[in-house]
């Protein structure tokens, strides 16, 4: 179900003419009303729920309605990210919360290597191999004649 957010939190990232949410929403469904300085989902029907712009909102004011093979029904779910981590509260109706912690970086921030370490094995754009292959895949491809 689409992410929705809850006005009495969402300052509108501190007057800025463009909020987290309208940032990293890949489908540019977010916009901040000026007029009442909130963001909005101007077009819920076509949210991917993605849920990148609960993740990023730092007043944690875009809310969801998680599916129930993820929370039970009636239940809430937060989303608080760190630089290193992201943790999913799940408030559930009898107000039981559960928190999970999960990392969401393998590498420290600027320090990712786009090859993954591994030589480029070809430059041929026609080959049918995929960027770091055969190495990658850690084993031989055989070579036609």
């Amino acid at each position: 179900m689409p992410s929705y957010v809850i006005t009495a939190k969402c300052d509108g990232c501190k007057g800025q003419d463009k909020t987290a949410c309208m940032y990293i929403c890949p489908n540019d469904l977010m916009v901040l009303d000026k007029g009442k300085m909130k963001a909005y989902n101007q077009d819920p029907s076509a949210c991917w729920e993605c849920l990148c712009c609960a993740k990023i909102c730092p007043q944690q004011a875009i809310d969801l309605r998680g599916y129930a093979d993820f929370v039970p029904l009636g239940a809430s779910v937060v989303p608080m990210r760190g630089s290193e981590d992201i943790m999913w509260t799940v408030k559930f109706r009898n107000g039981l919360l559960k928190r999970f912690k999960f990392k969401t970086r393998t590498t420290p921030e600027g320090e990712a290597v786009p090859d993954g370490g591994y030589a480029t094995a070809t430059d041929d754009l026609k080959s049918p191999l995929l960027f770091t292959e055969p190495a990658s895949i850690g084993v031989d491809l055989p070579t036609l004649k």
